[in-house]
C-alpha cells in the first residue's frame, strides 16, 4: 500500500508545468582578466618646460648684421725669380746641378744636369708657360763605359810555421841477412794463359793540364830520436 502511494505522488509531481522564476540572471564577472587584455590609460595632463621639438621651428631671435666685405681674391701676378744650385762629390760620385729663372710674366726657363752611373751627363733643358706648356729638351754628353767586374779576391795562405832548431835525425839502413834455406822450386801444373795484346793507345792531342797546388805543402819540424837508459 505504501509503494502505492509513493508511486502515485511521483506521477503528480511529474505531471505539473515547469515555470521559469521571475528574478533577473546576476552578470558574471572573472576574477581574473582574459589573456591579452591591456588596460587603457588617459595621455598624462601636463605641460613640458621646453619647446616641443618640430622642422619648421625657428629661434625667436635673429642673426646680427655684419659688414659686407668684398671677396678676397688670391690670384697674384706672376713674380721674377732666379735660383741655381750644384753638387759635386767625387768621393760618393755625385754630380749634378740645377738652375731656374722666371719672369712678371710667368715665362720660366730653366736647366739641370745629372752624371748618370754610366759615365754619360744628362743635361735637360726646358721652358714653361701658360700657353705652351712644360717643354723639355733632353741632351747626353759623353761616352757610356761598362767596366769589366773584377772582385779583389785574395788567397788564403797557410801560415808559416818557423824552422825549427832541433837537428834532423841520422838513421842507419836495417841489415837484413838473406835466409839459408833454398828456394822452392815451384813449377805449374797448367799452361800459362796468354792474353790477346792490349788495342794501341794513342795519347790525346789535348795538352796536359798544369796543375799547380793553390799552396805550398806544410813542413813540419823534425825532432831527434829519443834516447832510453841502458838495461842494468
Amino acid at each position: 500500500m505504501k509503494v502505492f502511494i509513493i508511486a502515485a505522488l511521483i506521477v503528480v509531481v511529474s505531471g505539473q508545468a515547469y515555470k521559469p522564476s521571475s528574478y533577473p540572471v546576476a552578470p558574471y564577472k572573472p576574477e581574473y582578466p582574459a589573456p591579452g587584455y591591456r588596460p587603457s590609460y588617459p595621455p598624462p595632463a601636463y605641460k613640458p618646460s621646453y619647446p616641443e621639438y618640430k622642422p619648421e621651428y625657428k629661434p625667436a631671435y635673429s642673426p646680427p648684421a655684419y659688414p659686407a666685405y668684398p671677396a678676397k681674391s688670391y690670384d697674384y701676378p706672376p713674380m721674377p725669380y732666379k735660383f741655381d744650385w750644384a753638387v759635386k762629390d767625387d768621393y760618393t760620385y755625385n754630380d749634378y746641378a740645377h738652375e731656374e729663372t722666371s719672369d712678371d710674366k710667368g715665362y720660366v726657363t730653366g736647366t739641370y744636369r745629372t752624371l748618370l752611373p754610366d759615365g754619360r751627363t744628362q743635361i735637360v733643358n726646358y721652358k714653361a708657360d701658360d700657353y705652351t706648356g712644360y717643354v723639355a729638351d733632353v741632351k747626353y754628353e759623353g761616352e757610356a763605359k761598362y767596366p769589366e767586374y773584377k772582385p779583389a779576391y785574395k788567397p788564403a795562405y797557410p801560415p808559416a810555421y818557423p824552422s825549427s832548431s832541433y837537428p834532423s835525425p841520422s838513421y842507419p839502413p836495417p841489415a837484413y841477412n838473406k835466409p839459408a834455406y833454398p828456394e822452392p822450386a815451384y813449377k805449374p801444373a797448367y799452361p800459362k794463359p796468354s792474353y790477346p795484346s792490349p788495342p794501341a793507345y794513342k795519347p790525346s792531342s789535348y795538352p796536359a793540364p798544369a796543375y799547380k797546388p793553390a799552396y805550398p805543402p806544410a813542413k813540419y819540424p823534425a825532432y831527434p830520436a829519443p834516447k832510453y837508459p841502458a838495461k842494468y
